[in-house]
């Protein structure tokens, strides 16, 4: 077994240093590897110089410095790796909880909302950005960086953009619309004036641009223009104003009968209060989604149609709209548990669930809520009617 001298281990320092290994630590851990292999390798009287030679030129391609130079690489990028591997653990997940949504979705099986709302949150929030910081790096040109910040931008914007749609939340076509035009006239150009110039990458670029117009278009079929919107609107609208318009005949009709009707004064007493509130609800979510108090036939020519807007935005714990409809929802039980003594005349439950979102759980849109309230107050008349007629 050869035994290095100390001579030889500043031959071997010396030697470190002059080839451009200037790291302490990283000399000290090549000496003793190298030294390791020496000392088992050569032989007793063996030609040190010579093995050393040999044996060095095994830890690099051109020359050690390559050594030094890694490392300080892998120092300075010491997260590199785990943000790969971050990066792509949640490319992974997002992708197959997106496919499992959108089957869930199409199935109407549970847990598609899960499924499509955790992916598309994990690919914009945790893939994109990551992937973006790590493939900054590699770029040094600054046409191929600004590139790949429109790119990840516009990818952000979409993918939250189909989430919005999906699942039927507001913002959704203004995003939409904002990544489309950063597409068409921001990133298309620059990728089109850098790509077509190369010779080695014009074909490819012609191919890439054609598929993102092509899936521009796939999403703005998705989107309703705002003309569409305003025409959906005023159908919407109008068929409020027909059902408000139902609702007062057969006020109407009620008023006439009331003289020769003989309900109960407790049971007409709750008719009078669920029509009254009905109507002050309907009135203060009018009052918030057009600014108009009530809307009638002439609601186009004022501009006061009802839109997509969630109900749930103007019911707020404590306030006036949200009091009265806990109060409704009192009134409906007790008046159907009174309703229960008189089935005999003709008198019905009012369904509950059926017509009336319950306090606190406003997901539907205004145009919803609104009708299932005038369905709430055709049943009242409808009872007070039956009732008469029984008599």
């Amino acid at each position: 077994m050869y035994r290095i001298s100390d001579q030889q281990i500043d031959y071997i320092l010396n030697d470190f240093r002059a080839r451009g290994v200037e790291m302490e630590s990283l000399q000290e851990n090549l000496l003793d590897h190298i030294c390791c292999i020496i000392e088992q390798e050569l032989e007793a009287n063996g030609d040190f110089e010579r093995f050393y030679s040999t044996t060095i030129k095994t830890f690099y391609k051109n020359e050690l410095k390559e050594i030094e130079e890694e490392t300080i690489s892998l120092l300075n990028n010491k997260n590199y790796y785990t943000m790969k591997k971050v990066m792509l653990t949640s490319g992974i997940i997002s992708a197959l909880l997106l496919t499992m949504g959108i089957v869930l979705k199409f199935l109407h099986a549970p847990g598609a909302s899960f499924g499509i709302v955790i992916g598309i949150t994990l690919l914009s929030f945790v893939f994109l950005p990551l992937m973006f910081t790590l493939k900054i790096k590699e770029k040094t040109h600054s046409k191929d960086k600004l590139l790949l910040v429109l790119g990840s931008l516009v990818a952000i914007l979409i993918s939250m953009a189909t989430l919005f749609k999906l699942q039927h939340w507001p913002y959704a076509n203004m995003m939409g619309m904002v990544a489309v035009s950063i597409l068409i006239l921001a990133y298309l150009p620059i990728n089109l004036m850098t790509g077509i110039r190369n010779p080695a990458t014009k074909a490819n670029t012609i191919v890439s641009s054609i598929l993102l117009v092509a899936g521009c278009g796939l999403f703005l079929s998705l989107a309703r223009s705002p003309q569409g919107s305003k025409l959906q609107y005023i159908k919407d609208t109008g068929y409020f104003v027909k059902n408000e318009q139902l609702y007062k005949n057969g006020l109407s009709q009620r008023d006439k009968v009331a003289a020769t009707s003989k309900i109960p004064a407790a049971l007409g007493s709750q008719s009078q209060q669920i029509l009254m509130l009905c109507d002050e609800i309907k009135s203060l979510i009018i009052e918030k989604e057009t600014g108009l108090k009530s809307i009638d036939e002439n609601f186009e020519s004022q501009n006061a149609w009802l839109g997509e807007t969630y109900s749930k935005q103007f019911f707020e714990e404590g306030n006036e709209l949200q009091n009265k409809y806990i109060s409704l929802a009192k009134l409906i039980k007790d008046y159907n548990a009174a309703a229960q003594n008189y089935s005999h005349t003709g008198i019905r439950n009012i369904p509950f669930k059926a017509t009336l979102i319950e306090p606190g759980e406003q997901n539907e849109r205004v145009l919803g809520t609104l009708n299932n309230l005038i369905q709430v107050e055709l049943y009242v008349l409808q009872n007070e009617l039956a009732f008469a007629f029984s008599n």
